[in-house]
């Protein structure tokens, strides 16, 4: 008998938690969704929420117009909560919450809910996203000013240390940041900052020997892309630097405490519209990247459905993705092994080529007072990454299968239904959450809602007390999501992040030279520069399309105008009018074009601009599109559409064609 000692391990590894991001229409809705999703397999809850919800807005507000239930699940008091949570087992269950500038607020109502099943707060496990400064970065769900932001986040922590020991308060999220086009060294970097403001921010509220239980308490969303090999060493690289920090910056001697310990979505950024089946094999791939290694595989994974570049996803589409999941996990045999990774030459030298790269662009934003004064420096730098990636998709450096090579394509069964393949949100959701909240606000202790929020006002300008016993009392009050965002604003005022674009470096190449040409000729026929608005009305923050648009026509010589995001119909077509522009971009991801789009039209009839042609961005099902052309919109570009000169070359003819000037 041989004496080599088994490969194998001792026993099979646990799977890793299994979740599916998951929310749409209202709570009633969604609750039964998560119910057969549970039934399915699937061991922890991943809530997706819908804008109105993630930026503070109560579904009657004007910025929530076409925004309520799109992207997720409306949440506007504790009775949509407990509805949403009805039949869960709370004591049980472990739920994540893709929640930042109101993160403090659902927490409250969670916990809230909690307590009319019976369970105390310390017996709740699970996440709140809780990261702020990525969405000044990339998401664009911010409500309130950095430093205010940071106190939310620092008294939700402390509060939960104390509290909730089952509770991870924060996921330092760098899943957006890659999406906003971060390089796998960025991502480390601006993670880690991210991480260490946070991390001096709680130190000045918690006591001194309890760091190391925060520093034990924080995890991290992160984003894998399908450069496999490449995004694994990105783990391992993440999980060394977590250590050093833990170890020099903060005195954490339990190595336990000091793991890096991280959930995945993995990458949407590189899903398509064309072909889409495709995508499949993209998030089979991405999933690998965290979950081969033991050492440094995910403690959570939820994957993104195959047709999310097309809209909402389906329950059909979203069991095919937790499917590949439990393929993983109880088919192949990746839990069978140790680190497989272990002495690999060319792992270990893709680590520390990443480690070095994070050090240095830490250091940057280090020099720049961290990364909360850091911002702008950051917000500029992803711009450019994310530029200089599609430079590379459009000149074919970057080979994107089914969108610039191996384009010829069957027909695809997968959308040959009537709604394309995706799910649609019924449009009278709106509608009857707006009935909802009159009515629950008609029923409830209007007294007691007043008394809390005066409270919660109080405590929001004292700074110094915890923002957390005032937000749970004013949930139990029945305060809604609007009220407890809009006390806030009032005592910490407003913001508007950095835009990115106008720090971007112009670049020039052969054919933005011919594009420069043309807008010279025909700014020299209209008088004047040709000046082209883009806008993003409602809630939706993705804006990285946007300002790629933004900077392209800035580099082909416009005039731009981009004011960022979160703009209402009126306010963009009041600059339209003032400015003098001769195009207006219009970019929405987020499902609501439909309603927002009319009314931006609209608005500009009423602003004396009616005349100003009206190009339109963002995920829109064919059918909409042709709805939208038939209203008024000069053209409609989806994911597809992917190569921008072309985009410019239409935007140009356009305006040349309205004002008369020969082709």
């Amino acid at each position: 008998m041989s004496d080599t000692p088994s490969p194998r391990l001792p026993e099979r590894d646990r799977p890793w938690m299994m979740r599916t991001y998951a929310g749409h229409s209202d709570a009633k809705r969604s609750n039964e969704l998560y119910r057969r999703n549970l039934a399915k397999g699937q061991t922890g809850l991943s809530i997706a929420f819908d804008l109105p919800t993630q930026t503070g807005y109560d579904p009657d507000h004007e910025l929530a117009r076409g925004e309520v239930g799109k992207v997720g699940v409306s949440i506007a008091h504790e009775g949509d909560m407990r509805t949403l949570l009805h039949d869960i087992p709370l004591d049980q269950m472990n739920t994540s919450m893709t929640i930042n500038a109101t993160a403090a607020w659902l927490l409250s109502l969670y916990i809230v809910a909690a307590e009319e099943q019976g369970v105390a707060e310390q017996q709740l496990q699970g996440t709140t996203q809780n990261d702020i400064l990525k969405e000044y970065l990339s998401r664009g769900t911010y409500a309130f000013p950095p430093g205010p932001s940071m106190r939310l986040i620092a008294d939700t922590i402390a509060y939960t240390v104390a509290h909730m020991p089952k509770w991870n308060p924060i996921n330092i999220c760098s899943y957006h940041l890659q999406e906003a086009g971060a390089t796998p060294v960025q991502e480390i970097a601006y993670a880690m900052s991210n991480a260490i403001a946070v991390l001096d921010a709680v130190r000045e509220r918690v006591e001194q020997d309890l760091m190391g239980i925060v520093f034990g308490r924080i995890s991290f969303f992160v984003n894998a892309g399908v450069r496999f090999i490449e995004e694994h060493a990105k783990l391992r690289a993440m999980a060394e630097l977590w250590d050093e920090l833990g170890r020099d910056r903060y005195g954490v001697e339990d190595d336990k405490l000091r793991r890096f310990r991280y959930g995945v979505q993995v990458n949407s950024l590189g899903l398509t519209e064309a072909q889409p089946e495709n995508n499949v094999y993209r998030i089979a791939l991405e999933a690998l990247a965290v979950t081969l290694g033991r050492s440094a595989r995910a403690r959570a994974l939820q994957l993104p459905a195959w047709n999310e570049a097309l809209g909402l996803p389906r329950p059909w589409d979203q069991q095919w993705s937790l499917r590949l999941q439990q393929i993983l996990a109880y088919e192949t045999d990746l839990l069978e092994y140790p680190d497989i990774f272990e002495g690999s030459k060319v792992m270990d030298g893709l680590v520390a080529e990443l480690v070095a790269g994070a050090r240095e662009e830490m250091a940057r934003v280090a020099e720049l007072g961290g990364a909360v004064e850091a911002v702008d420096y950051m917000k500029a730098s992803l711009v450019e990454s994310h530029r200089e990636r599609w430079r590379r998709i459009e000149s074919g450096e970057l080979t994107v299968v089914g969108m610039n090579r191996f384009t010829s394509t069957e027909p695809s069964p997968l959308t040959a239904d009537a709604d394309g393949g995706i799910l649609v949100v019924d449009p009278e959701v709106e509608a009857e959450q707006r009935a909802a909240l009159e009515r629950w606000r008609a029923e409830r202790d209007a007294a007691a809602a007043d008394a809390a929020l005066e409270e919660l006002a109080r405590v929001a300008r004292a700074h110094t007390e915890n923002i957390m016993p005032a937000s749970i009392a004013a949930a139990r009050a029945g305060v809604t999501t609007g009220e407890w965002s809009q006390t806030l604003r009032e005592a910490f005022g407003d913001y508007r992040g950095p835009t990115g674009v106008g720090e971007a470096a112009a670049v020039s190449s052969e054919d933005v030279a011919e594009l420069r040409e043309e807008v010279e000729r025909v700014s020299e026929a209209l008088g004047r520069r040709l000046k082209f608005l883009v806008g993003k009305p409602g809630l939706d923050g993705h804006s990285n399309g946007a300002e790629q648009i933004a900077v392209r026509a800035r580099d082909a010589g416009m005039d731009v105008v981009y004011e960022g995001i979160r703009l209402t119909p009126s306010q963009i077509a009041n600059s339209a009018a003032q400015e003098g522009v001769h195009v207006i971009g219009l970019s929405i991801l987020s499902g609501s074009h439909r309603e927002l789009i009319p009314s931006v039209l609209e608005a500009l009839r009423d602003a004396g601009a009616g005349d100003v042609p009206v190009v339109v961005g963002g995920i829109i099902p064919e059918s909409d599109a042709v709805a939208l052309r038939e209203a008024g919109v000069a053209a409609v570009y989806t994911p597809k559409d992917w190569d921008l000169n072309q985009m410019m070359r239409d935007i140009i003819a356009l305006v040349g064609e309205r004002h008369g000037v020969p082709a």
